[in-house]
């Protein structure tokens, strides 16, 4: 069966203009967002088709809306929160609500009209903030599968090359290498030195595909929140903690959480605290000697203490 070649393939498009102003749109988690696709000129018979390009199932698309005149069905996850904006008669850009960290990517709206089509990509990218995560049980325990839950587990997703690419280019050096979402192993290096795999050049180095019960850490993606996040002072055991946050109306912090307040409400606190995951951690934006001495600004862990020692205070998230 002979498939004609589309306009937009061949490079040029009859009705449907480049995605105008914005070939990226950008948001963070829990916004609305409308995705642009506008129509040069009407055919007297089409239907728009909007899809999500899955790059990391070999290009796989998931249909989110099909439209015929005024008429509309919406698809899957997505579809339950999609809609078409119709600003005006050429207007056929989708309009999502409530985004989500999975979100992000490319999107294809399509026009079919009769045996032909055309289409353009848009690219949505959600704004966050990568961060590692490693097993309280070590480096390198996490199978592909625990990585993923972990990661959901602290308020996050597993992320993807791009995302780790982005906070690579934001400053982002970590030695030990963890999963991300397409099933790869990388890890993000800004200054090569023989401790961290040599001094070979910067850059994501990659050990490629892995076997999915194969064991590294995991990188993590989050964005901001609804919630806070609050410190509160005191030498507390883990579930003295727990208790703590819970008496002010609150909850021990996922670790997702407290690097979304680090990165978008530029948080920045010196003292260690309890985190929901066992860890204790501290935000800092604003390095200083007096601060632990640290260079780089950044959510610092000492690791997965004893939970029973009272040392430390906690972070609540309400």
């Amino acid at each position: 069966l002979h498939r004609p070649v589309s306009a937009a393939a061949a490079g040029t498009l009859k009705y449907l203009l480049e995605p105008p102003v914005y070939a990226e749109v950008v948001a963070a988690r829990g916004e609305d967002v409308a995705l642009p696709c506008i129509l040069r000129t009407k055919p007297s018979q089409y239907k728009v088709k909007w899809s999500k390009v899955e790059v990391e199932t070999v290009e796989r698309e998931k249909v989110i809306i099909i439209s015929s005149g005024d008429a509309y069905k919406t698809y899957g996850h997505l579809g339950r929160r999609a809609s078409l904006r119709r600003a005006h008669v050429l207007d056929a850009s989708l309009q999502l609500s409530r985004l989500e960290l999975e979100d992000g990517g490319r999107y294809r709206c399509q026009l079919i009209h009769d045996l032909h089509d055309e289409s353009v990509l848009v690219a949505l990218r959600i704004r966050g903030v990568v961060f590692p995560y490693q097993s309280k049980n070590g480096r390198y325990k996490l199978s592909y599968e625990e990585a993923r839950r972990a990661c959901v587990e602290q308020d996050g997703t597993l992320a993807s090359q791009e995302q780790l690419y982005r906070a690579w280019t934001e400053g982002l050096d970590w030695c030990n290498a963890g999963w991300l979402s397409d099933g790869t192993v990388q890890y993000p290096i800004i200054q090569p030195r023989p401790s961290c795999g040599g001094e070979t050049s910067s850059g994501l180095r990659s050990y490629g595909s892995r076997d999915q019960e194969q064991n590294f850490d995991a990188f993590c993606f989050t964005s901001q929140t609804p919630g806070s996040v609050s410190f509160l002072p005191g030498s507390f055991s883990f579930q003295q903690a727990e208790k703590a946050c819970r008496r002010g109306g609150a909850q021990l912090a996922l670790v997702g959480q407290l690097y979304a307040a680090w990165r978008f409400h530029k948080y920045d606190r010196c003292d260690g605290g309890w985190l929901k995951d066992g860890s204790v951690r501290f935000p800092i934006s604003n390095p200083r000697r007096r601060c632990g001495g640290l260079p780089e600004a950044g959510v610092h862990s000492f690791g997965f203490p004893d939970e029973t020692a009272h040392r430390y205070g906690a972070y609540c998230y309400r």
